[in-house]
């Protein structure tokens, strides 16, 4: 396996692990960003305010994304795996 290869391999895992993390990452901060906005004009510091529309809204994208998620995951397993008898030689 020469370095280029190996380079190319690194770089496709993460653009892989960016593209699945990103939708629930922005998830997250949208909705942080919303409740932060609403506490600070409402003046209501409950720190449950915070945490639990955030983890309500990531469980909701993750179930909605998941069919997706997995298809990426499986698509990049499966050329990586075609990729091994390059690997080897």
């Amino acid at each position: 396996m020469n370095p280029e290869f190996a380079a190319d391999i690194l770089k496709m895992m993460m653009f892989q692990a960016v593209m699945l993390a990103a939708p629930i990452l922005l998830t997250g901060m949208m909705i942080g960003l919303c409740v932060s906005l609403f506490q600070a004009v409402t003046s209501i510091q409950e720190q449950t305010l915070s945490f639990v529309p955030k983890a309500l809204g990531v469980v909701v994208v993750l179930l909605l994304l998941m069919p997706w998620l997995l298809k990426n995951v499986i698509d990049f397993a499966t050329e990586v795996i075609q990729k091994m008898p390059q690997m080897v030689g």
